[in-house]
């Protein structure tokens, strides 16, 4: 054990590790990325977590190059779990510590998953409706800013967030609201580091006013910090929007507020197949006023991919070879939607095959459910990695994003099957990459740049569905405007002055870096 190690250790009640065990196992996460960190932290308080920044901040006034990455369950696909410095786990920042019942309101550590959450909330019969996975952390879902499966309905998490609190670079702690003229005024007078942060953020706001209402943030995705447009609001501020998408580059959220909603029980699902996707999209426009909770669309290679690995998905798959799938959950009146679908199923083409939430098709159901999760799994000398992951693709220009995939498939000899929400627009493509091969690399950054130019030729946004990180970065950052990026430059100064959180994602991203830090070797454990 080294001396900073032993240090950190009396420093703070949890542990901090340099053995090379923890190292290699906190090297990666759930992108194409490899980085081994010096150190991994277990924070066991808020108070470790600002004691752990105050001395990597200090190191960073001595001009000794710092970097410290706050890590959630390390199923970021982007990299931006991972750094050569300090990565700080909040495994065992995982309580729940208030719930109000009455105002539907709870309050957390960052470290508590979405699953530990919802189970929690359900005995008062309430839900935070976020369609992500269950080993996602509520800080990682806010730092990630994550377009799930339930945001076409529900909005995302940013519409239950009421408050954080956020450990900000050189250790002090700050807890957002949203303040008024006079409030703001008394907060920016302070002489804090708070106060700064409130003093130059009002002035880049009133610097960047005619740029911040001409700017299309809505359209921009979550590259840099897009939510600098709903910071200010009716002569009012709140620095909050900013944390999300910010992927711990701004501050460690450490503690969140959330608003619940009531769990609702009347649950339908429903499978459609199209041979062609002109006729799923004219389907799924008329599905839309439904309000489904889910709309998802798959490739029927994907289903063609999971019934050869022993899964049935017997009835409506039985004789359906090409085409696509959409794949329905609603949780409104149980009868109105049967009724309705059932109406809509009979305006369609005969060859659109339907099965709704019956007794006889539970089977088929549930495992269409998990197709995607085995599709990514079940590979053979290979793996599925993420590299065009969530990608943001308007409706209007589906058919024509499938038709340029093809073409780019068959270039790059890549099975490109699509997936992906249509109620939110965000999709992903996860082709197999053999690392056995030693020209894998080449062949991924390729399919990234060619890819990302195809997002961008069919009105889409890379990083629609989840910030840049790393890899992305590699394709954003060459695209983005220099006003643009300048604004957020001037963000990332003035929280984190000395550039030690997540120095190297996002703007701070280097694509020669990124493209040798390759892994050579597959991940294991469950991915998706």
């Amino acid at each position: 054990m080294g001396k900073i190690t032993k240090y950190l250790n009396q420093l703070i009640i949890g542990n901090v590790f340099d053995n090379p065990e923890i190292l290699e196992k906190y090297s990666v996460d759930r992108s194409i990325i490899k980085l081994k960190p010096k150190f991994v932290a277990f924070p066991e308080s808020t108070g470790d977590i600002q004691k752990l920044l105050k001395f990597f901040n200090q190191i960073a006034l001595r001009e000794i190059p710092a970097s410290v990455t706050v890590r959630g369950s390390g199923l970021d696909e982007g990299g931006a779990d991972l750094t050569t410095g300090l990565v700080i786990s909040t495994e065992k920042l995982n309580r729940m510590l208030e719930i109000d019942s009455r105002d539907r309101l709870v309050r957390v550590q960052a470290g508590i998953t979405l699953k530990e959450l919802n189970t929690a909330l359900s005995v008062s019969g309430l839900t935070v409706p976020i369609g992500g996975r269950d080993a996602e952390t509520i800080g990682g879902l806010i730092a990630n800013c994550l377009c799930d499966s339930y945001y076409g309905k529900y909005g995302g998490i940013q519409n239950y967030v009421e408050r954080i609190e956020v450990i900000l670079s050189n250790g002090d702690c700050l807890q957002t609201n949203r303040l008024r003229k006079y409030a703001l005024a008394k907060r920016a007078a302070e002489k804090t580091f708070e106060g700064s942060i409130y003093r130059k953020i009002a002035k880049l706001l009133k610097e960047e006013d005619k740029f911040l209402r001409e700017f299309d943030f809505d359209n921009a995705g979550l590259s840099g910090y897009p939510g600098i447009a709903k910071v200010p609001k009716r002569e009012t501020v709140d620095l909050m929007p900013l944390f999300f998408g910010s992927q711990g580059t701004l501050g460690v959220i450490s503690e969140v507020i959330l608003r619940a909603v009531p769990i609702r029980e009347n649950v339908v699902r429903t499978v459609a197949t199209f041979k062609d996707l002109s006729t799923a999209i004219k389907y799924m426009d008329e599905a839309l006023a439904l309000r489904p909770r889910e709309m998802n669309l798959c490739d029927l290679k994907i289903i063609q991919a999971v019934r050869g690995s022993g899964k049935h998905l017997d009835g409506v798959f039985k004789k359906t070879e090409d085409g696509f799938a959409v794949y329905m959950v609603f949780d409104e009146r149980k009868n109105m939607i049967t009724r309705r679908l059932e109406k809509l199923h009979n305006e369609m083409p005969r060859s659109v095959k339907m099965i709704y939430d019956k007794p006889e098709n539970q089977l088929a159901l549930n495992e269409f459910e998990n197709a995607t999760i085995n599709y990514l799994n079940n590979v053979k000398n290979g793996e599925r990695v993420p590299i065009l992951t969530d990608f943001y693709i308007p409706s209007v220009n589906l058919v024509n994003f499938t038709n340029d995939i093809k073409v780019l498939g068959e270039k790059l000899d890549l099975d490109l099957a699509l997936f992906g929400s249509y109620a939110n627009g965000i999709y992903s493509l996860r082709p197999l990459f053999d690392f056995k091969d030693k020209d894998t690399n080449k062949k991924i950054a390729t399919f990234l740049r060619a890819g990302a130019y195809i997002i961008k030729r069919q009105g889409g946004t890379l990083a629609g569905g989840t910030p840049e990180g790393r890899v992305k970065a590699a394709a954003t950052n060459n695209d983005m405007l220099d006003s643009t990026k300048n604004l957020y430059s001037e963000i990332k100064k003035i929280f984190d002055p000395n550039n030690i959180l997540n120095p190297d994602i996002k703007l701070g991203a280097d694509s020669r870096f990124t493209l040798t830090h390759f892994r050579d070797s597959e991940i294991s454990g469950l991915v998706g």
